[in-house]
């Protein structure tokens, strides 16, 4: 049905993502505002005219920062969303990324000009053994390559370039999606699931060739204050309460040997402390709580709010709070109950040749959000890994496979 050449993706495919992801998109999670950086709205605009250039219809960028189009139908069948987003992860430099791309790549060690320290090899990153003749997108050694999830976007912006090059090609209505700061929990916008106008959706966000994941993280983000007392050290005998000390009496009182996310794996949830930020006379930690289950979810955010507890009744004189939010909901949840997007994309990778492989997300997704919302949306793999680090990469051929599989689901929706 689908006849994709993907030898003849890969230029464009390699193209587009080498010059996305030298442009800075970093989300932050400290900023208020919608999206919370406005570099990324640097992106927006680029995709936005892109997706004019090509012929699509209905391009806008919304208020809250998601560029949208509409690639028309041109046959009957259900209309369905793709999603992308354009922000790189804030845990480690996206500033100045300069890709680089490995030709015929030959099974050996991958170095880095701006870091001669670090290397990338099979033994380090398993999946690049089985890439010998690719063509490898690395960065330079200093920065995230930023494939998480350009190589999305990327995908998206070929496999719609193709479609509206080539109007033979069956498929119905086709909603485009490229959201701001998914990863800091803020992509979807209550408004996307209407502006959508999708009857389901996919994000393209995952890794290796064949993911179609429908199960994620439940997650929740925690914020603890502790506020001390505070007088000069030479005058403080029986009068300071120093929140520092506090605050490392907390870290040292959650579970060190079974929640830890360096410590977990499979289905097994963790608390995670990321930041510790203050003084001796206040500080703030701030946890993310994940689990594949609402009660164990809940017993994490309990667990937290016991320790907190527990430290503040040794110190009557501080102040702790612990205020827990929630931020998304294992999508498995919804989609068990109506399976027809998974199927549907199992079906294609399979006429592609590709064994379709379901695994729970250790983390989340927009899909995630989008799903709660009313819009069922798995996630399928880009090719991308090593994320969030210096030794990201991701094979031009795997996103050429995941391009075929765009291609191939649309026209087997509307067959």
């Amino acid at each position: 049905m689908s006849n994709v050449d993907t030898a003849s993706l890969c230029t464009e495919l390699e193209t587009r993502l080498t010059r996305y992801c030298a442009i800075d998109s970093q989300s932050n999670a400290d900023s208020a505002s919608a999206p919370s950086t406005a570099i990324q709205l640097d992106m927006a605009r680029l995709l936005a005219a892109e997706l004019t250039e090509i012929g699509a219809a209905e391009v806008q960028i919304t208020d809250y920062g998601t560029v949208l189009a509409t690639i028309p139908a041109t046959a009957p069948g259900p209309t369905i969303g793709f999603l992308a987003h354009v922000d790189t992860a804030p845990q480690f430099n996206g500033t100045g990324v300069k890709p680089r791309v490995i030709r015929g790549y030959n099974g050996g060690a991958i170095s880095y000009p701006d870091n001669p320290a670090l290397t990338l090899t099979p033994e380090i990153s398993p999946e690049l053994g089985n890439k010998q003749g690719h063509d490898i997108v690395v960065a330079s050694g200093l920065t995230l390559l930023g494939a998480d999830d350009k190589a999305g976007v990327t995908i998206l912006m070929t496999a719609a370039r193709h479609l509206l090059a080539n109007s033979q090609i069956p498929h119905g209505k086709i909603r485009l999606a490229f959201t701001p700061d998914e990863e800091i929990g803020r992509g979807v916008d209550p408004r996307l699931p209407a502006d959508l106008g999708a009857e389901f959706a996919y994000t393209f966000d995952g890794a290796r060739v064949g993911e179609i994941e429908y199960e994620s993280f439940s997650a929740d983000g925690a914020v603890v204050t502790i506020k001390g007392v505070s007088i000069h050290p030479g005058l403080a005998k029986g009068k300071m309460v120093n929140a520092i000390h506090l605050a490392a009496k907390i870290i040292a009182a959650l579970p060190q040997h079974t929640m830890l996310p360096e410590l977990t794996d499979g289905r097994d949830g963790f608390i995670h402390a990321t930041d510790m930020m203050g003084g001796s006379s206040e500080m703030t930690l701030k946890f993310i709580l994940r689990d594949f289950e609402r009660d164990g979810l809940a017993q994490k955010g309990e667990i937290l709010r016991a320790v907190c507890a527990a430290i503040s009744a040794t110190e009557p004189r501080a102040e702790i709070t612990c205020t827990i939010t929630p931020q998304y909901r294992n999508m498995r949840y919804w989609l068990e109950t109506d399976m027809t997007p998974v199927d549907l994309a199992r079906a294609a990778a399979r006429e592609l040749g590709l064994d379709p492989v379901s695994v729970p997300i250790r983390g989340g997704t927009d899909g995630s959000r989008l799903t709660e919302m009313g819009v069922p949306c798995p996630n399928l793999f880009t090719g991308m890994q090593e994320i969030h680090g210096p030794l990201e990469w991701v094979s031009v051929q795997d996103m050429a496979q995941a391009t075929a599989l765009m291609l191939t689901l649309v026209q087997k929706a509307a067959g």
